[in-house]
């Protein structure tokens, strides 16, 4: 097995190396003086199974062409499988159509993460749950709420709790935690006027 590190968070990907106890595979991801993104394998990793590790979180665009060119490299590197660790997947947001003209991004990232050579997908709480199904290529959604609970209780148990969900659309996910940790539940009802900039107008718990 070998990972990767790309450059959105390579602390995470040595802490996981570290865990791991095995090696980050050496390679040099940098830029042309025009920005274009230039990587080069230099370990051989012919008949290996590769993880690379990238979030595509801001800037979005950038840490996704650098993923899209990290699996590329490894494909024709002879990588046996390629597994794309994307612990913060960008776009997922944009997981339907909210109006007539518009794009469904997160399906259009799933696409090129295909083309470029991705066997599998690891990803950490989807935006929403459907986008795995934007994929032809075994995709798992892993959560962090295990790790979460464990930690709340460690520092908090026996105090009075209230998990909050800060839209409707994370009612379950934030339910379930509550159960969890027995903690109450609050929803936050808000009204967004335009992209990125929300107004909270209730709350509900």
């Amino acid at each position: 097995m070998k990972l990767v590190a790309g450059n959105s968070n390579r602390p995470l990907a040595e802490a996981i190396a570290k865990y791991l106890n095995i090696p980050l595979t050496k390679s040099d991801i940098k830029r042309f003086a025009d920005e274009e993104v230039f990587v080069e394998i230099q370990e051989n990793v012919r008949g290996e199974d590769v993880f690379i590790i990238q979030s595509t979180s801001f800037p979005a665009n950038d840490n996704l062409m650098e993923l899209l060119i990290t699996i590329d490299a490894l494909r024709r590197s002879s990588a046996r499988r390629i597994t794309a660790v994307i612990p913060y997947f960008g776009y997922a947001r944009q997981d339907r159509k909210p109006g007539p003209r518009t794009p469904i991004s997160a399906k259009l990232v799933a696409n090129l993460i295909e083309a470029a050579g991705a066997d599998r997908v690891l990803t950490l709480d989807l935006h929403a749950g459907q986008i795995q199904g934007f994929f032809d290529i075994p995709t798992d959604n892993l959560f962090g709420a295990p790790v979460f609970v464990d930690d709340i209780k460690a520092r908090f148990n026996g105090d009075d709790l209230m998990v909050v969900s800060p839209d409707v659309g994370g009612v379950v996910r934030t339910r379930a935690l509550g159960k969890r940790i027995n903690a109450d539940l609050a929803i936050v009802d808000k009204r967004r006027e335009r992209a990125g900039e929300s107004e909270v107008m209730n709350i509900i718990g």
